[in-house]
């Protein structure tokens, strides 16, 4: 077994409990209201994804194209929804959202057709020069994009599993929507870490 397959053997339940997670909330307890449910629902799929990606007999069960296309809608799905609140103006509840939709994106990234191609024709016998430098300036593109990627997602999954912290550390009775809060959290720092880990993998 090699490494990157041990690192997948570890993430793999992480995702499938992160799914869980998700559906748990999103089908099977009151969460308030139906945008709610739909995120919730949103991030089980993405979650089951990642779970079986690393797979490949199980990870294209479905064409890339259409995951590509659902992850990119689920993407658009989090700024077009972000609504004014009492409690936040319509740009603050955008940003709030804008690390789902970055998750999503990065979703969309890894399933995109072709993602591994350039990787694969570099290194797979003779090439003319155009091509050649057609794929390396594709490589590189690809490198920005996923650096992006992986240091938005790194920076939110530090965010969210150090955010709570002090709240660790207070003595006495805390609410139960602090507590929802901090759990929620743990999952959303977990799984942004994640799929971090899966861009670097799966970009090498």
């Amino acid at each position: 077994m090699s490494a990157s397959d041990a690192v997948y053997c570890m993430l793999t339940p992480v995702f499938v409990a992160s799914a869980v997670h998700g559906l748990r909330y999103g089908v099977l307890s009151r969460h308030p209201g139906w945008r709610g449910r739909v995120d919730r629902l949103l991030h089980t799929a993405m979650a089951l994804a990642m779970a079986v990606m690393p797979w490949r007999n199980l990870g294209r069960v479905l064409p890339e194209e259409a995951q590509t296309a659902f992850f990119a809608a689920a993407a658009l799905w989090y700024p077009l929804t972000a609504v004014r609140s009492r409690q936040q103006s319509g740009p603050a509840a955008t940003v709030k959202r804008l690390p789902h939709a970055v998750g999503m994106a990065a979703m969309g990234w890894m399933t995109r057709p072709g993602a591994a191609e350039p990787h694969e024709a570099l290194g797979g016998g003779p090439l003319t020069a155009h091509h050649s430098g057609h794929f390396v300036g594709q490589a590189k593109a690809g490198g920005a994009i996923t650096a992006v990627l992986v240091l938005f997602l790194l920076t939110h999954a530090l965010r969210m599993l150090t955010r709570g912290m002090p709240a660790l550390r207070t003595s006495g009775n805390r609410g139960t929507s602090t507590v929802r809060e901090l759990y929620d959290d743990f999952w959303n720092g977990l799984t942004a870490l994640g799929t971090a880990v899966m861009l670097l993998l799966m970009a090498h």
